[in-house]
C-alpha cells in the first residue's frame, strides 16, 4: 500500500470524521489519499483556524481533533493552536508535511525543525523516517493525546515517506482503564472531610466529563455541601443547584471568595495549576484536597495536603457511599454568600443603557438560549462576565479558555461546535480584538452553510488591557484602534451583518439571528466603564464586609 493511503487508513482506523487545515504541495500525496476517504476535509483560512477547531472538536468529544498544514510557515501557523490545546487538555493531532528526508529537493528554502519547535507544547513529536512505521506512530499519537491528562500530538510526514510502499496493516485500537483509587488515600480524605467545619467542593476543568458530572451531583445532594467552579469547570452540575456558590471568574476578591476564605477544607475535583487560580493557598491556612487522574503539581500557589489519584469517578463514588453529613458542619455564611452573589450579579440586568453593559449581553443571552444551546468565547474582559454572571445548565456549553487564554480562538470553536452539534444554537461572543485575529474564517463558515451568530463587542480598543491598565494606576496609553465596517465585512463573505441601535432593537436582531439560517454577525458596541469601579474598586471593599 502506499504509504499514504497507509496513513489515511489508520486516521479513519481511529475513528477520525474531519481534517481541518491549509494544504501545501507537501501534502499533495496524503491529498490525494484523503479524496476517496469517509474522512471529510475542511479547508480553512488560516492553519490557527483549522488548530482551534480541532481542538475545540477534542474538548467536546474527547476524541482528538486532527488539523493539517505544510512546512514552514504552515507548521509554525499552528503552535499556538498546539499550545491551546495542550495547557487546555483537549486532544488533537497535527499532521505537518516536511521537504523530502532522504535527498535535498530546494536546499533549505522553508525548512524549520518542526518537531523540536513542537516539544515544548505537545506530549508527543515525531517525523516519520520509515513508512512501515506509520500505523504505529498514528496509533501511539492517538493513544497519548486521549491519555490523561489528555493534550496535543504532532506527526510529521516527509513527502519522499509519504510516496513509499509499505505493510498494509493498521493497529487494533486499544482502549485502558484509569486505575481505581487508593482505599487508604479515599479514608484519610473522609476523615478530613468529617474532621472539618466548613468544607467546600472546588469543580475543575478536569471534572468536565459526563459520567464524572453525574457523580459529583450524587455527591452533593446527599451530603448537602456547596461548591463553586473554576472558569473552564462551569456546567458540570447545573448551576441552578441550590448548593451552587459561583464561579471562580476572579482569583481574590470577589463575592465568591468570602465564602472561600472562610471554607477550612477545600475538596478540589479536577483542578490543575495550568488554570489561573481560583484562590490562593496560604501556609497554614485551609487545608486541600486534590482529587484528580494524577498528583498535583506543587506551585507556591497550590500545595495540597491530600492527593486521591485515580479515575475521578470512581474516587467521587467511593467518597459519596462514606461521607456522613456531620452535626456540627455550619453553612449558614456559605448560603449568605450565595444570596449576596446573587443579587450583586443581577443587579445590572435590566440596564437598558447603549452602548450595553457586558452584564445586559449575559442577561438576554441566557433569556434566548436553550439549555443545551452553546456560547464560545474569544479572550478579553468580557470573558470575566461570562464566568461570573452566565448561568450554564449543562456541561460545555459556555465554552471559554483559561488556560492559555488565546484571543482569536472564538470564531472557529463555535464553527466546531456547529459541525459537531447541528441541532444547537450556536453563538460566538468575542472582542473586536479577537475577532479580528481570525474573521476571515467567515468565509470557511459561509461555504460550509454553517448556522451560527457572532457578537462583536465593539469598543475600538483592547479591552482588557485597559482594564489592567486602570488597575495599575497608568494613563490610559496605546491600547486604541479603529474598526472596518463589521457589517459590510461580513457581508462581503456572504454573511448577514447587523448593527443595533439600542437595547431593543439588539433583542430583536437577537431574536432573528437565533431563529434564521445561516451566518450572522451583529457588531454591537459595548460599555465597559463599570469593568474598573466593579471588579477592581467595589468587589475589594464589599468582599471583605461579608
Amino acid at each position: 500500500m502506499k504509504a499514504s493511503d497507509l496513513f489515511i487508513k489508520a486516521l479513519e482506523n481511529e475513528g477520525v470524521e474531519y481534517i481541518f487545515g491549509v494544504p501545501g504541495e507537501e501534502n499533495l500525496d496524503f491529498l490525494e489519499s484523503l479524496k476517496d476517504s469517509s474522512i471529510k476535509l475542511i479547508i480553512t483560512r488560516h492553519e490557527q483556524g483549522a488548530g482551534f477547531m480541532a481542538a475545540t472538536y477534542g474538548r467536546l468529544t474527547g476524541n482528538p481533533g486532527v488539523c493539517l498544514s505544510t512546512l514552514g510557515p504552515g507548521a509554525t501557523n499552528l503552535v499556538t493552536p498546539a499550545a491551546y490545546a495542550q495547557l487546555g487538555a483537549m486532544p488533537m493531532l497535527m499532521i505537518t508535511g516536511q521537504k523530502p528526508i532522504k535527498k535535498s529537493k530546494q536546499a533549505r528554502f522553508q525548512i524549520i525543525d518542526t518537531v523540536d519547535m513542537m516539544r515544548p507544547i505537545t506530549k508527543y513529536t515525531k517525523q516519520i523516517v520509515n513508512s512501515n512505521n506509520i500505523a504505529s506512530q498514528v496509533r501511539e499519537a492517538f493513544r497519548l493525546a486521549i491519555e490523561e491528562r489528555p493534550g496535543a500530538v504532532h506527526l510529521e510526514l516527509p513527502e519522499d515517506i509519504a510516496q513509499e510502499d509499505c505493510d498494509p496493516d493498521v493497529f487494533e485500537v486499544v482502549g485502558h482503564i484509569v486505575p481505581k483509587p487508593d482505599d487508604t488515600a479515599i479514608d484519610k480524605a473522609v476523615e478530613m472531610i468529617h474532621q472539618a467545619k466548613m468544607p467546600l467542593i472546588l469543580i475543575g476543568a478536569g471534572a468536565n466529563r459526563k459520567v464524572i458530572c453525574d457523580a459529583l451531583k450524587e455527591l452533593v445532594n446527599q451530603t448537602g455541601i456547596y461548591f463553586f467552579t473554576t472558569q473552564m469547570g462551569k456546567g458540570v452540575i447545573d448551576e441552578r443547584h441550590a448548593k451552587y456558590l459561583g464561579t471562580a471568574a476572579l482569583s481574590s476578591n470577589d463575592f465568591l471568595h468570602a465564602a472561600i476564605d472562610e471554607s477550612d477544607l477545600i475538596i478540589n475535583v479536577g483542578h490543575d495549576v495550568i488554570e489561573k487560580p481560583p484562590f490562593f493557598m496560604k501556609k497554614g491556612g485551609k487545608k486541600v484536597i486534590h482529587v484528580n487522574f494524577s498528583p498535583a503539581e506543587v506551585d507556591p500557589v497550590y500545595f495540597p495536603q491530600l492527593n486521591v489519584v485515580g479515575d475521578i469517578t470512581h474516587s467521587i463514588l467511593k467518597l459519596t457511599r462514606k461521607i456522613k453529613p456531620q452535626s456540627d458542619w455550619n453553612f449558614d455564611f456559605f448560603e449568605k454568600v450565595k444570596q449576596e452573589v446573587a443579587g450583586h450579579l443581577r443587579k445590572y440586568f435590566e440596564d437598558t443603557r447603549f452602548p450595553m453593559l457586558p452584564q445586559r449581553v449575559v442577561h438576554l443571552l441566557r433569556k434566548n438560549l436553550g439549555d443545551k444551546d452553546v456560547i464560545t468565547l474569544d479572550n478579553g474582559i468580557y470573558k470575566i462576565w461570562f464566568a461570573r454572571n452566565y448561568t450554564c445548565y449543562q456541561p460545555k456549553t459556555l465554552l471559554l479558555d483559561n488556560a492559555l487564554a488565546s484571543m482569536g480562538a472564538g470564531l472557529p470553536s463555535a464553527m466546531a461546535v456547529n459541525l459537531l452539534y447541528p441541532d444547537r444554537k450556536v453563538v460566538a461572543v468575542v472582542g473586536d480584538g479577537g475577532f479580528m485575529m481570525n474573521s476571515q474564517e467567515l468565509e470557511t463558515a459561509v461555504r460550509l452553510k454553517m448556522n451560527l451568530t457572532v457578537i462583536i463587542l465593539n469598543d475600538n480598543a483592547y479591552g482588557m488591557i485597559k482594564w489592567k491598565q486602570e488597575d495599575m494606576g497608568f494613563a490610559d496609553f496605546g491600547l486604541d484602534y479603529s474598526n472596518p465596517d463589521f457589517v459590510m465585512y461580513a457581508q462581503s463573505y456572504g454573511a448577514q451583518g447587523h448593527r443595533p441601535e439600542n437595547d431593543a432593537d439588539f433583542q430583536k436582531i437577537l431574536g432573528h439571528c437565533l431563529e434564521t439560517s445561516g451566518v450572522h454577525v451583529i457588531d454591537l458596541p459595548v460599555d465597559y466603564s463599570l469593568n474598573h469601579p466593579i471588579l477592581n474598586v467595589m468587589l475589594k471593599e464589599k468582599s471583605k464586609k461579608l
